[in-house]
């Protein structure tokens, strides 16, 4: 059974919405032009979890920690391996960023998350701006 969900949760909790067609199970690949949009989806999970500690240079029991300390849910697979997205690997990065510098991981989940929010809400406010 597919327990993906079909959008991406930000570091806030929020969902983004995912769109039409990129979540792996929409559409099984046709041709190597879906899979080239979906690998450009930065919402896509492509990245298996021993690719994605690699690519941080970081352990897979730190990507783990991320998900428990809530910042980032992989997706998983049918088979029920992590998958990470762009996104998630950009948040993960951070989080990195903050605890080499010496911040304990659950305040750099915290940090990230208001950060998070602070972005979306000021594109909400341009978004908005420019309706008026």
């Amino acid at each position: 059974m597919d327990q993906t969900p079909r959008a991406t949760v930000t570091a806030s909790g929020q969902e983004r919405p995912r769109p039409t067609g990129a979540h792996p199970a929409d559409h099984p690949v046709e041709a190597a032009g879906s899979l080239g949009q979906r690998l450009d989806d930065e919402d896509y999970p492509a990245y298996s979890m021993g690719r994605a500690a690699e690519i941080l240079g970081v352990t897979p029991a730190f990507l783990r920690s991320l998900g428990a300390a809530k910042l980032i849910e992989p997706l998983r697979s049918e088979g029920g391996h992590r998958r990470f997205s762009r996104y998630q690997l950009r948040l993960a990065a951070r989080a990195r960023e903050l605890v080499d510098a010496g911040t304990q991981l659950e305040a750099a989940c915290r940090i990230i998350i208001l950060e998070d929010q602070l972005a979306e809400a000021l594109r909400i406010n341009e978004e908005l701006r420019q309706r008026h």
